[in-house]
């Protein structure tokens, strides 16, 4: 009789769970096939990797603590790395059980909640567990990241005790906040931004979250569950506590990545390298041509003008005028190109570092062939590319799959960066760097653009990152197109979303509905892409 009730409420909501969090975070859709995780080494045939079980992680901690942002940030990491998971926030289910109008009562954020709440909240929990068991173990899935607040000790035991009854361990992380300015920052930037506030004034939505934090407050139980494996993130990873964490592979790789997580704001910045003497060539590490040192001027001034405005907007909208943006860093590769690129920076006195992972894709035997010369001497070649742009290499070439794999410590480096950033890079460089930061699989990364005319702005939070060009203006326009030479390939539909939901190139300007939770980026161009190695 269960099931049947199971099955029916499935039906009757279509969205409840397999793609109800698609209008909530940017990574949250399966991928028909793992081979899509743009960093995975390898695969099997469950789709588990074979020296690990199967895992759920459950947050804990009170509203604003950064839960959903650390849950998006692991399963973006983990889908990259070709591990099959899956986020199930608890919310979804709630919001989903009411309806999109539907009211909440008003002690349901409470401990000491009413009968007819009590027995509410736990069919929601029951539907959520129910599929976090049936995607572990009908869908091959390896970890379940189970997204709610978890306040008390007993349930925490109780719910360790249910999973290892089906084999499955469970692992805890908590984020657990002392510093009221990071709380405030949380409860204003993404809670008014959540599902639950849609069309609310952010004042009104404030002051509604706040009151059910305070509601939770005096019952909540920080981690102190010896027996249990948990990770305690304190201050926003201000200080990170592992207790019996050491039970596999996975279970370290997930405390080395949240070693490196943080969840305060920063903007990334992408931009392409200016043009040199030798354009075409891989192998010569030439200098700035006289156009090169044009745009690298222009593109300072664009990034260092745009960010005052930033700066003034802030103050606009009622902060203290000696407001100031968070430390600019610049990051480049250690080509010549790139370096000469962020020397305007430099010399106004900002931060460069150079990372030599950063190196462009090596093209192997097609550096300085045209596309044309390149399909007359590798035909066979170029039809294994088109089957494949990024798991394909040429002769003595990298594949976009290598690039990834190689830049995985940069990745690392990037979630743990609190100030600002820019990334000045190859083309090949940033469309997999935006591909990670984006949730894209590995189909769409190949097909990413980055015209020189535009500096990319992503802006990291909880839900979805979200992404938006700065123009670049008066710059000739023979240094505008992305890779003149390169093989193309035809890009998807405007507006289609990759298996991950996330979104295939900066290109284009955001709409509202391009914007709406879930899709986390901007419009795929219809133009044509380019996805040789030489870029």
């Amino acid at each position: 009789m269960d099931t049947l009730l199971t099955a029916d409420l499935a039906a009757n909501s279509p969205n409840f769970r397999r793609r109800s969090s698609t209008y909530v975070d940017a990574i949250h859709d399966l991928p028909e096939k793992e081979s899509m995780a743009p960093a995975q080494l390898y695969s099997t045939e469950s789709g588990r990797l074979f020296h690990s079980g199967r895992i759920v992680i459950a947050t804990v901690g009170l509203p604003a603590r950064g839960k959903t942002h650390i849950s998006v940030a692991l399963a973006r990491y983990l889908r990259w790395l070709g591990v099959k998971t899956h986020i199930f926030h608890l919310g979804d289910y709630r919001r989903s059980y009411v309806g999109q109008q539907g009211d909440v009562p008003e002690d349901y954020f409470h401990v000491n909640a009413t009968t007819p709440t009590v027995l509410m909240r736990n069919k929601i929990l029951k539907k959520c567990r129910e599929d976090i068991l049936h995607f572990l173990d009908a869908e091959n899935g390896q970890i379940a990241i189970y997204d709610a607040v978890n306040p008390l000790s007993s349930g925490r035991r109780a719910l360790a005790k249910e999973f290892e009854k089906h084999n499955v361990q469970t692992l805890f992380i908590e984020s657990h906040c002392t510093d009221e300015r990071i709380i405030e920052e949380n409860v204003r930037s993404v809670k008014i931004s959540s599902p639950d506030y849609i069309g609310w004034k952010p004042e009104d939505a404030v002051q509604d979250y706040l009151k059910r934090i305070n509601a939770r407050i005096p019952h909540y139980e920080s981690m102190e569950e010896n027996e249990l494996h948990y990770v305690k993130m304190l201050n926003a990873g201000q200080r990170v506590v592992s207790n019996n964490c050491a039970f596999g592979y996975l279970s370290q790789r997930i405390v080395f990545y949240l070693l490196n997580l943080h969840i305060k704001s920063r903007q990334i910045y992408f931009c392409r390298a200016g043009t040199t003497k030798d354009e075409d060539s891989y192998k010569a590490d030439a200098s700035l041509s006289t156009e090169g040192e044009d745009y690298a001027s222009k593109m300072t001034e664009t990034l260092i003008s745009h960010r005052e405005s930033e700066r003034q907007n802030l103050i606009a909208h009622g902060a203290p005028e000696t407001t100031a943006l968070k430390p600019l860093t610049i990051w480049t590769s250690t080509r010549r190109r790139t370096v000469e690129t962020s020397a305007y920076f430099e010399g106004k006195g900002y931060r460069v570092r150079q990372r030599s992972q950063m190196s462009q894709l090596n093209p192997g035997v097609c550096e300085k062939m045209s596309e044309k010369k390149i399909r007359q001497n590798f035909p066979e070649e170029v039809a294994k590319h088109e089957q494949d742009p990024y798991h394909h290499r040429y002769p003595r070439a990298e594949s976009y799959h290598d690039l990834a794999v190689r830049l995985e410590p940069i990745i690392l480096e990037l979630e743990r960066e609190n100030n600002d950033l820019l990334i000045i890079a190859h083309e090949s460089v940033l469309r997999v760097l935006y591909g990670y930061l984006m949730a894209c699989s590995a189909g769409d990364i190949p097909s990413l653009q980055f015209p020189r005319d535009e500096v990319i702005e992503i802006i990291p939070a909880s839900y979805n990152n979200s992404a938006k060009r700065i123009h670049i203006p008066d710059l000739p326009q023979k240094l505008i197109p992305g890779s003149p030479e390169d093989i193309k390939m035809p890009v998807p539909p405007s507006g289609a979303t990759s298996p991950f939901s996330g979104i295939g190139t900066p290109a284009g300007t955001q709409t509202p509905e391009a914007g709406a939770e879930g899709s986390g980026g901007l419009p795929i161009r219809k133009a044509a892409v380019t996805s040789n190695p030489k870029t």
